[in-house]
Order: structure tokens, then sequence, then C-alpha cells
């Protein structure tokens, strides 16, 4: 059985139409096909029935009219018929003998020797007759009465009806067959017409798409004016280009920042190696500062690297590890002890649980307190508190010159250092805000930079959900 169902499956894949619209017009006629067949089998059923039902009331009416004027009297000649029922008889119920007749039966045997059941006096039946040496039969539908005190004795009163032509030739089948295959073929065309006009829209998606390639993804999909399904597919492709040429953008414009910020280190290198060979006579004093300076640079780039690494770790693992942790714990453990220049202040009300990665974590908080540190004054303020829904909430406050508001969100670019922190720190690669950033989005969190009324400085806000709103999602 099962390599029967194997075959049929193999065939079956073989001979189905591959395109959405031979697939929809194949299963929507072979639904209508199913449909049609037992809407034909019931309807010629019914049909038939009601045809013969009525052929045989015309008979059963002309029998009962003769039957009850034989009560009185004979008839004089031939029994009186009319259209439609022609044949009437009136026999012998026991001997068989016709003893009256109308004109169409004249000389001609009992229509049926059938008789009635104990306890009945009707009878139904059906008669076939063969007309001349063609072959050709005619049938009747028959219908009888017992009248045992007529005027003619005991007997039978016999009207026969003829049997409609749609009924023995099979033109009621060949109509209702011939009209349902014509349905089918036209509802068949009108589908694949229909579908076909439906996935026009889509043919040309596709086609404008093949033509997108990276050097022009400045280009858009038409939007049909249908206001349909298909429209929504043009503005979602279209807002997908947006994210892949932001996507594009960003990456060419990361490359382009890491290439300066790899070059500037290695060229100062080339200049120091190049001055060393050239000296002759090296002084052993210019030869420590010259490897110091080259540690100095091998240092910077390592951090590059290493925050270049970082990124492109972000980029393809989307906070895939995580771990419960008590967030105002892990400040407290971080920054409790820190001994620096500026007045670090911590403050921790209440518990803040998290679900995340614990070093990613507390390599964000390392960052934004560094970033405090270069250019605070006196003092900085750490707040860890829960939001009004159940965020987890660090502000980072500084009594710096703070951040001006348009460069707010340039800060967080990659590469982008403001005039100041160059001044601070030339050493740095401008990644650490970035990375910060990055980490945060990866947990469904968001990290901003603002005014600090509180010190008048830069404020830093991350906020993150926390473990029970994390469980809860």
């Amino acid at each position: 059985m099962s390599d029967r169902s194997g075959d049929l499956g193999r065939i079956w894949n073989r001979v189905r139409p591959r395109s959405i619209r031979g697939r929809v017009t194949a299963g929507a006629v072979i639904v209508l096909v199913i449909v049609v067949a037992v809407g034909l089998a019931v309807s010629i059923l019914l049909l038939r029935d009601l045809i013969t039902t009525q052929a045989r009331d015309r008979a059963d009416l002309a029998a009962r009219h003769v039957a009850e004027e034989i009560t009185t009297e004979r008839y004089p000649g031939a029994v009186p018929a009319t259209e439609p029922v022609l044949r009437l008889q009136v026999v012998d119920r026991h001997s068989g003998e016709v003893l009256a007749a109308s004109d169409a039966m004249r000389g001609l045997a009992a229509l049926t020797h059938d008789r009635p059941s104990r306890g009945d006096f009707r009878v139904d039946t059906t008669t076939c007759v063969e007309q001349g040496d063609n072959g050709y039969t005619d049938c009747y539908l028959v219908v009888g009465y017992a009248v045992s005190d007529s005027a003619y004795g005991d007997v039978m009163v016999l009207a026969a009806a003829r049997a409609p032509s749609v009924l023995t030739t099979g033109t009621l089948e060949t109509v209702l067959i011939g009209t349902a295959c014509g349905l089918l073929i036209v509802t068949a065309l009108i589908i694949w017409v229909g579908v076909g006009r439906a996935l026009r829209p889509v043919e040309m998606i596709r086609e404008q798409m093949e033509t997108i390639s990276v050097t022009d993804l400045h280009r858009r999909l038409r939007i049909p004016r249908t206001h349909d399904e298909i429209a929504d597919l043009a503005r979602t492709a279209n807002a997908s280009l947006d994210r892949l040429e932001e996507a594009v953008t960003r990456q060419r414009r990361f490359v382009s920042d890491a290439s300066h910020e790899l070059r500037n280190p290695i060229a100062g290198m080339r200049a120091k190696l190049e001055v060393e060979l050239s000296d002759p006579r090296p002084d052993p004093r210019e030869r420590e500062r010259l490897l110091t300076g080259l540690l100095s640079d091998t240092e910077r780039l390592e951090n590059i690297v290493s925050d270049l690494l970082e990124l492109a770790r972000l980029d393809t693992d989307l906070a895939s590890s995580r771990e419960p942790f008590d967030l105002a714990a892990l400040v407290q453990k971080e920054f409790g002890t820190r001994k620096e220049v500026v007045d670090l202040r911590i403050h921790t009300p209440v518990e803040v649980p998290v679900c995340m990665d614990r070093l990613r974590m507390a390599r964000v908080l390392t960052n934004l307190v560094a970033n405090a540190e270069r250019h605070a004054h006196e003092r900085i303020d750490i707040i860890v508190d829960r939001d009004e829904d159940g965020s987890a909430v660090v502000e980072v406050h500084d009594d710096g010159s703070g951040v001006p508001e348009t460069d707010r969100e340039r800060i967080f670019e990659r590469f982008a250092r403001l005039r100041e922190s160059r001044e601070l720190d030339p050493e740095g690669s401008g990644l650490g805000l970035a990375i910060s950033r990055e980490i945060v989005k990866a947990y469904g969190g968001t990290l901003v930079a603002a005014h600090s009324d509180l010190l008048g400085g830069a404020l830093f806000t991350l906020r993150v959900p926390s473990r029970t709103g994390t469980e809860t999602a």
C-alpha cells in the first residue's frame, strides 16, 4: 500500500501544474467537477422522478374517470380517450379478456396482466412494445384500477401514458451533462483569465525586482492602485529595499571609516620605522621612544580590531545568550569600589532584575561610565531603577559640557567622534557608544543621549525589558 501511495504521489508531482495560475485553475475545476457530478446525479434522479410522476398522474386520472363511468353502464362503442392518454382498456380481471378499449387499443391484447396485491385495488407498472420490424420500442406507464361491481363485471380499468422520450432516449442526461461541461469550460476559462489578471502585478513586481542590483538600490517598485494585497506586497518590498539600502550605505560608510581609522596608525608606524631604518647610527633613547610609540599604535590597532570584531558578532548573534541577574547589583559590583578623580555616586533604591548577557551589559555600563569620566569635571551619578512599565532603567549623569542637541544621535554612529572627544581621547576609536547601542538594541532596549537636569552635563539613559516583562512576553 505504501509503494502504491508513493507511486501515486510521484505521478501527481509530474502531472500537476507548476504555476500558481495552473494550480488554482486545476484545483477549482476538480472541485467543480465533483460538485457538478453530485448535482447532476441528484438532478437527473429528481427530474426523472418528477417527469414519471406527472405522466403517471395523467394516466391515473384517465383510469379513474373510466372506472367511474362503467359503474352504471357500458360503453356503446370504443372507450372515449383524449390527449395525452389515448390508450384505455377494460379487461376481465380473471380471464384477461379485453372487454372494451379505446380506438388506439382496438384489437390489441391487454396492456398488462398484473393484478393488485391483496388488500389493494391499484396497479402501477411499465410496459414496452416493439413497433414494426425496425426494432423500435415504445414504453408506456400503465395505471390500473380494480372495479368489482361495474357494468362489465369484475374488471381492471387500464390506462397507459407514453413514457416521455427524455426518459427512454437519454436526452435528459445528454442535455444536462452537455450543459454542465459547457459551464465547467466557461468557468475554467474565467478562473484562468481572472487568476492571470490577479497575478499580473506580481509578475511586474518580479520583473522590476530583477532589474534592481546593489548599484541602484535607490530604485523602488511601482505600487498598484488596487489597494489590495498586491499593493501591500509592493509596499513591503519597497520597505525592504529601504532597509537594504540603509544597511548597504551603513556598510560602505563603515568600511570607509574603518579604513580611515586603521590607515592612520599604520601610516604612523610605517613612517617611524622608515625614519629608524634610514638612521645609520640610531640613538638608544630615540629607539626607545620609537618602540614606545609603536607599542601605543599597536595597542590602538588592537582596540580597533577588537571593537570591529565585537560589531561583527553583534550583527550575527542577536542576543542568543541570556541569564537572569540583578542590574543594580552589577552596577554596585563594577563601580561601587572604583577610585577615580571624579566623584562617582551610585543610586540603586530597589533590585532591578533583567535577563541578558552579563558580560555585554557590563561592557555597555563600562563604556557609558568611561565616556562620562572623560567629559565630567567633578561628579558622575549613576541611577538604577525600574520604570512605570517595569522596564529596567540606568541613567548616567555627568557635570561636563554635555552633548549638543544636533549631535545626540550622531555620537552613536560608528567611528563618529566630536571635537571634544578627539581632544580628550585622541587614541579612541569612536566605536564604544555604537557598540553599546547595538548591544542594547539586540536585547530589545534603547540607549539615548540627552541633557542632565541633575548635574547640567550629559545624560545617557539605558532602558531594557525587565526579567518579569521578558518572561511575560
